[in-house]
């Protein structure tokens, strides 16, 4: 025996048919570790967002095993699910703030989801907010805001609770390369801290900036995986 733990996250052949025989996944096997980073590249369509939904449970597969710390999510009851997502740090591609509560109460409802006091709120609240440089609106509603400041409110509300796990669906889509690179280097900073980050995303430009695993796929499958390129020694 190695003695080795097994992965975090891990996909065993897994596929995914959407109605009207739409394949969305087929044969995917994978394995993430605690505290990787790890990019979904591929064109739309490719299954990049389908591979993020069934570790959310948005998606079930069809076939093959997909686990999370050990949990078997193709057997979790739907009862399990809302608990199973509380547990992540989920940044959708619409950002899905609630359009009647300003900044920081888009932030506390998912501390208050949680169970956390109005004292904990009080406290924590602003501290996340400046940390993703957007206190300074914390008093406007989202309407109020661009794209870039709406997704740092999705970021921070993701962040408020110290999930082990971050997912993020296209977190640039809509930024400039400026303000891409600012997102980017957050999520950078979150990992070096331990948090297992996942990103769909199609900017390349920034990808290869960063330097971190890329997982590519088309056409529902995985056709590249950096991490099994062979290490090039540092200078």
């Amino acid at each position: 025996m190695s003695g080795e733990s097994s992965p975090y996250i891990e996909f065993k052949d897994v596929q995914v048919e959407y109605p009207g025989h739409v394949t969305g996944l087929r044969d995917v096997s994978l394995q993430i570790d605690k505290g990787d980073f790890v990019f979904f590249v591929g064109k739309t369509g490719a299954g990049k967002s389908t591979l993020i939904k069934l570790i959310t449970r948005e998606v079930t597969h069809t076939k093959g095993i997909v686990t999370l710390a050990g949990r078997d999510l193709g057997r979790l009851r739907e009862r399990d699910i809302p608990p199973l997502r509380r547990e992540m740090g989920i940044v959708p591609q619409d950002f899905a703030l609630l359009p009647r509560k300003k900044v920081w109460e888009n932030v506390a409802y998912a501390m208050r989801a949680v169970g956390h006091s109005r004292t904990e709120v009080r406290r924590k609240v602003p501290a996340i907010l400046d940390s993703v440089n957007i206190g300074h609106r914390a008093d406007a509603f989202p309407h109020q805001l661009s794209g870039g400041e709406q997704q740092r409110v999705a970021i921070a509300r993701a962040l408020i609770n110290n999930p082990p796990l971050l997912i993020a669906d296209e977190p640039t889509g809509n930024l400039d390369p400026e303000r891409s690179w600012e997102i980017m280097e957050l999520l950078k900073s979150l990992n070096l801290n331990g948090t297992t980050v996942l990103v769909a995303s199609h900017d390349m430009m920034v990808i290869h900036r960063m330097a971190r695993r890329i997982v590519t796929l088309e056409n529902g499958q995985i056709v590249h995986d950096s991490a099994h390129e062979e290490a090039t020694p540092s200078a």
